[in-house]
């Protein structure tokens, strides 16, 4: 399911039509500094199978022309580990690798992004992330804490007039630090990376 979402994304991208000259000018003091947007990601809560209840906010503030603060609130469900990458590792979604249960992660993170040529950028994401662990029948069995961190690098895309904007990216994002889970969670966890590369396509109003 997710692979035909990034599909479907990239599709919208190549056959836009787009402004591709989208970094700020340092001395243009006209350009719309605010802007909120958020995430092709919540196309997977369509997914029958395992809908991850996903959601996600970002709102950000352009200090310069090439400088880019946000802040970002954003909620998800898992129940396989985060280190079976969906696009290429037949693992995920098989019941051999599959949690105990689920967990539920909320997190309030802060990005950085720099502009380095035209539209190109590079960005460093961290996100505190708190964690309830639940059993298969959906009662809690602990609770934990993360640290996730993405870095990545990507393009910014001007939409009708600058109002709006897509971002696709490339990246590697995982857990910088985490809390031990509980058993049987730990278990599963434990054969898998804790970091594992990760496409992206953010999508923002600017006002």
């Amino acid at each position: 399911m997710q692979k035909k979402i990034f599909f479907i994304g990239f599709v919208f991208l190549m056959t836009s039509t787009l402004q591709l000259y989208a970094q700020y000018a340092k001395t243009d003091s006209t350009y719309k500094r605010w802007f909120v947007g958020s995430t092709i990601f919540l196309l997977g809560n369509l997914d029958s199978t395992n809908p991850p209840g996903f959601a996600q906010l970002n709102v950000g503030y352009r200090i310069t022309g090439k400088d880019v603060i946000s802040l970002e609130l954003i909620t998800w469900k898992h129940a396989w580990p985060l280190g079976i990458n969906p696009f290429y590792n037949k693992a995920y979604g098989t019941p051999e690798e599959k949690f105990p249960g689920y967990i539920r992660e909320y997190g309030i993170g802060l990005a950085y992004q720099k502009y380095i040529w035209k539209g190109l950028y590079v960005a460093v994401h961290a996100m505190p992330m708190w964690q309830t662990f639940k059993n298969e029948n959906g009662d809690k069995v602990g609770n934990g804490f993360i640290i996730f961190n993405t870095n990545r690098v990507g393009y910014h895309i001007k939409l009708l007039k600058d109002r709006f904007f897509i971002e696709p990216s490339l990246g590697v994002a995982g857990r910088a630090f985490y809390t031990e889970m509980p058993n049987g969670f730990k278990e599963k966890d434990d054969n898998w990376p804790k970091y594992t590369p990760e496409p992206g396509l953010h999508f923002g109003f600017n006002f």
